[in-house]
């Protein structure tokens, strides 16, 4: 690995540090002999019988849960119980924690499965079994959608899955998808807060969304939101054909239409979210690494939207603007989360919206790379789509490996195949599952002593 790339490396490692949720969530919980303090609020047991419930779901979960575990420490284990919904990860999942870790669905399978809708059940008994002495602690992280399905009544998993792929294809957004989860949930939504019995509900969340907003990570299982049904039917209306709607769905929305309400069947405990990071955490911290390697950051970005192979080619003019006009070490630190828009072919189509961003930048450079200039872009939970890679490097040592191989990158790129492109140039950016999950983190470094 070059030099620039090893620091591009080093930044970015610093971003995915800072937003380790071992890390988050042991900065919130403080036990002591008396009781704990959650995010500067006190909770001390009335009596001997008051336990901690701790649920959730999400790509985190599993280093939230471990984050609960250091802070409870073995006194306030003995009251606690749980079950936290996870992706397969490669580890175990049994152990002597009172916490149950629930495999919810294969890695690299971002959709709701039998086990998900298993390990919800069981969320939602857990809740509903609390008492109004007991602390309800929820640990929500990205991928929550998928991990904590629970479908209503008379509507099937299958019948679930199959419209939203089909809302997604028809290019719905992720507020028109939720309004329509929310109606066909019964723990989206609000829907686990409102089964809760608990006497105080207190979630812990790490943001994997554009502007944080608490009702849309993981669709917002502790945020009461109005159930529309109305609406949810006229946006499935709207993008899916009426053979692609299954019957019970229809049904469903179409028998329970009736005013926005909060479907408050029971009181809602006293409740708290709590955001403990998302992608300015990671930026930040990647600022201050740059700075700590000596390079002038010359821009931060947040929150980034955006069509990826746009941002790619955005970036990749930064890049030549730096490497120009600064006679030293500069950067710029980007995130946020761009889409990828897909074409219709039958050609392969393999990678991730992080790779497409690079292979666009690796493009726009191919006639003339700039020397002493690498971009990095990266997903945080260290999977770039269905691939084993977290993403790609953009630099002129991959145009030159593309041009010694014969490979046009804007072929690869006019097909959503970026993949086999940097598994041949030796782009790929590798680092396995990194148990969180704030988006992406780009990483755009210039040096002329790297030229």
């Amino acid at each position: 690995m070059s030099l620039l790339r090893e620091r591009a490396r080093a930044i970015w490692d610093a971003g995915i540090a800072a937003v380790d949720p071992l890390r988050l969530v042991g900065q919130q919980i403080q036990a002591d002999a008396d009781g704990l303090t959650i995010c500067g609020e006190r909770w001390e047991p009335s009596s001997d019988s008051a336990r901690i419930c701790v649920v959730g779901a999400g790509k985190a979960g599993r280093r939230m849960v471990s984050g609960v575990t250091a802070a409870l420490g073995p006194q306030w284990l003995d009251h606690t119980t749980g079950w936290v919904n996870i992706p397969e990860d490669g580890q175990p999942t049994n152990g002597n924690s009172p916490i149950r870790l629930h495999i919810a669905r294969p890695a690299g399978v971002n959709e709701p499965t039998p086990a998900g809708v298993q390990g919800t059940q069981r969320i939602l008994e857990l809740v509903d079994q609390c008492g109004p002495k007991d602390m309800c602690l929820v640990l929500i992280s990205g991928g929550g959608s998928a991990l904590l399905p629970a479908p209503a009544p008379a509507i099937s998993l299958d019948d679930k899955v199959r419209l939203t792929r089909a809302l997604s294809r028809a290019g719905a957004t992720i507020q028109e998808l939720n309004t329509v989860r929310r109606a066909l949930s019964l723990v989206k939504g609000g829907g686990l807060l409102r089964a809760c019995r608990a006497g105080r509900l207190i979630a812990l969340i790490i943001s994997d969304v554009i502007g944080s907003p608490l009702d849309v990570i993981a669709s917002g299982p502790t945020v009461p939101a109005a159930i529309d049904p109305v609406a949810a039917w006229t946006i499935v209306e709207q993008y899916v054909t009426t053979a692609e709607i299954p019957a019970a769905v229809r049904d469903h929305l179409q028998t329970s239409a009736r005013p926005p309400s909060l479907d408050a069947t029971n009181e809602l405990p006293p409740y708290r979210n709590v955001i403990i990071g998302s992608n300015a955490t990671a930026v930040r911290a990647a600022q201050e690494k740059a700075i700590e390697l000596g390079f002038h950051v010359s821009g931060v970005e947040v929150d980034r939207a955006g069509i990826a192979r746009e941002e790619g080619e955005r970036l990749a003019e930064v890049g030549r603007k730096l490497r120009m006009t600064v006679p030293g070490r500069s950067c710029l630190i980007s995130g946020g989360e761009p889409i990828v828009q897909v074409v219709a072919t039958t050609a392969p189509q393999r990678g991730g919206r992080n790779q497409e961003l690079a292979l666009a930048a690796i493009a726009h450079w191919e006639a003339d790379p700039p020397q002493g200039v690498v971009l990095l872009a990266g997903g945080t939970d260290g999977e770039d789509g269905p691939t084993d890679v977290a993403g790609a490097y953009a630099d002129a040592e991959v145009v030159r490996a593309a041009q010694r191989l014969q490979l046009d990158p804007t072929e690869f790129l006019d097909r959503n195949n970026s993949y086999p492109f940097f598994e041949q140039t030796g782009g790929h950016l590798q680092c396995g599952p990194t148990g969180t999950n704030v988006m992406d983190l780009r990483v755009l470094l210039s040096d002329p002593a790297c030229e």
